[in-house]
């Protein structure tokens, strides 16, 4: 399933997806550089979304995606809690695919609705 070019993702950003039209976005994708990481849209400490507003997933550095809710920080890279009440847990990563054109696409995603 295609989610966006990579010329739609400017470096340094996030952007929320809802490939399943669920009315909320379930997933989100970084970008650092040439680096895409792709995670569910879910705190592991309560399983709330992340973003505090539309595609609000990153703190002001840009460097560690950061719960609203609570607090938490995460690292880009690994998905890993590095400050808050689920240090130690991680985000639960997505796969995707760049075609050699820059589509971004989905390789596999089912929407766990355990967090909802």
């Amino acid at each position: 399933m295609r989610l966006c070019h990579l010329d739609e993702l400017p470096d340094g950003s996030a952007r929320g997806f809802d490939p399943h039209a669920s009315g909320r976005d379930s997933l989100f994708v970084v970008r650092c550089g040439p680096v895409l990481r792709a995670w569910v849209n879910a705190c592991p400490h309560h399983g709330t979304p992340l973003a505090w507003r539309k595609d609000a997933y990153l703190n002001a550095a840009g460097d560690r995606i950061v719960c609203a809710a609570h607090g938490a920080q995460f690292d880009i890279d690994s998905g890993l809690c590095t400050l808050g009440p689920c240090l130690g847990d991680a985000l639960k990563p997505v796969e995707l695919h760049v075609h050699r054109d820059g589509d971004i696409h989905l390789f596999t995603f089912e929407n766990d609705e355990t967090h909802s």
